[in-house]
């Protein structure tokens, strides 16, 4: 079985690729390597999958030294001609969705970036997957297609016509097109929408490495709505056996489109989630208070309830154990003494 994942040198995609090998399957991933944040932490995932930063090149497909069923190729899924040739020399069997400009204030201030990647190229994979016959199309959504919603938790059977970012809008569009796709075409779709995923590896625009990095440097922690927020934050482990699981039980409905919250459904409180932070980093943040900014929401809350009943499924992976796996990497990984 050959899986595509896009998006492969990012955060979940470095994490589900590795597990996916480990479990014996052959992965072919993809990924721009852009410079929406540093590419040294993208170079460095590939390079745990045994990709060699200085033999990546453009559409070519370079073997692992670490695993012998990995390929990688440096393809941006804007690119139909590239995607085209790679579909048509590989015969995959599945395919996930990983690639796309991500955070939601970022797209504030750079529109088309998120039109070209999260919509042209989630259309150019559409249109890959049907014409190559894919057996089952998985991708990621978020959590941010629910907006200024106030009933939680949130449900897949809640409207989701209110985004409040750019962003959102692009990853409810993508549900839109993939239903079309499995409508006409009978293309099998799965939409997860993910609920702030955190873990070694981690973003470096995502709240627990900017809360990371503030601290060991003794800088202030910016913290919007005066800390009045709450988060589903979900652990990396439970979001890859979540894709995976989700991946392999193919959409239960006659649509043949499905869409699956995917988080931790138990909120906790930013300012708790800092306090963990500071007892793991054994040291006190400073904190500056700030108004809520624009596209973000005060609360996030999965009901997983649908993906327990259609993939028996459910992430129960402890706050504290997570948080203390994410600092010992982090403190691996940028080898920086904390500051007392």
């Amino acid at each position: 079985m050959k899986i595509l994942v896009t998006g492969v040198a990012g955060f979940i995609g470095y994490h589900l690729a590795k597990s996916l090998l480990n479990k014996g399957f052959e992965v072919v991933g993809i990924d721009n390597i852009n410079n929406y944040y540093d590419i040294n932490l993208k170079f460095s995932r590939l390079e745990q999958l045994g990709i060699e930063r200085n033999l990546i090149k453009d559409d070519f497909l370079l073997g692992s030294t670490s695993f012998d069923s990995f390929t990688f190729a440096k393809i941006d899924i804007t690119n139909l001609e590239s995607l085209r040739g790679l579909f048509e020399e590989q015969k995959f069997n599945y395919v996930v969705n990983l690639a796309a400009q991500a955070g939601v204030r970022y797209s504030l201030e750079n529109p088309h970036t998120y039109i070209q990647s999260n919509i042209v190229g989630f259309v150019n994979l559409l249109e890959c997957c049907r014409n190559y016959k894919i057996q089952h199309f998985l991708y990621a959504s978020s959590s941010s297609v629910y907006g200024a919603n106030t009933k939680i938790p949130f449900s897949e059977n809640d409207r989701v016509d209110t985004p409040v970012s750019l962003y959102a809008a692009t990853k409810r569009s993508n549900e839109l097109l993939a239903y079309t796709y499995s409508h006409l075409y009978n293309l099998p779709t799965t939409g997860l929408r993910f609920f702030t995923v955190y873990g070694p590896w981690g973003r470096p625009d995502m709240a627990p490495m900017l809360f990371a990095n503030a601290i060991r440097k003794g800088e202030a922690i910016k913290i919007f709505n005066n800390g009045e927020m709450e988060r589903d934050f979900t652990y990396i482990d439970d979001i890859v056996e979540g894709i995976i699981c989700s991946l392999i039980v193919l959409p239960a409905k006659e649509t043949k489109a499905d869409i699956l919250n995917l988080g931790n459904s138990k909120p906790i409180k930013l300012m708790d989630f800092i306090s963990i932070m500071e007892d793991g980093f054994g040291k006190k943040a400073i904190k500056e208070y700030l108004p809520m900014q624009d596209g973000d929401v005060k609360i996030t809350y999965a009901d997983t309830s649908l993906i327990e009943l259609e993939k028996g499924y459910k992430p129960n992976s402890d706050l504290k154990i997570g948080v203390d796996l994410f600092i010992k990497w982090f403190n691996k990984y940028y080898k920086t003494d904390v500051q007392k």
